[in-house]
C-alpha cells in the first residue's frame, strides 16, 4: 500500500471520527488544525487506525506522532512489516 493509499484511508477515519464530511486531510496536518481532534479522539484515532489497518502501535511511536504525514509514515512502515496471514 502506497502513501497515497494509506492517507486516502486515513481521510476516510479522520472524516468519520471527527464528523467532518468534507476533511480534505493534508500530511501537515496536526491536532492544532482540527478543533475536534482531542487527547480523547487521539486515543480513538489510533485504536480506528489500528483496527482499519491490522496493525499494532507502540506506545512510544504514538507519542513521536507530530502530523498527519508522520502517520501514514508509520502506517506503511508498519504494513511493510506485516506478514500474511
Amino acid at each position: 500500500m502506497t502513501e497515497a493509499d494509506v492517507l486516502l484511508k486515513l481521510e476516510e477515519i479522520f472524516r468519520d471520527l471527527f464528523d467532518l464530511p468534507d476533511l480534505q486531510l493534508d500530511v501537515s496536518m496536526s491536532a492544532d488544525d482540527i478543533d475536534e481532534w482531542d487527547s480523547v479522539n487521539h486515543v480513538m484515532l489510533v485504536v480506528q487506525v489500528e483496527r482499519e489497518f491490522k496493525i499494532k502501535f507502540h506506545t512510544a511511536e504514538v507519542e513521536e506522532m507530530k502530523n498527519v504525514g508522520d502517520l501514514v509514515k508509520l502506517v506503511v512502515g508498519k504494513l511493510g512489516k506485516s506478514t500474511p496471514r
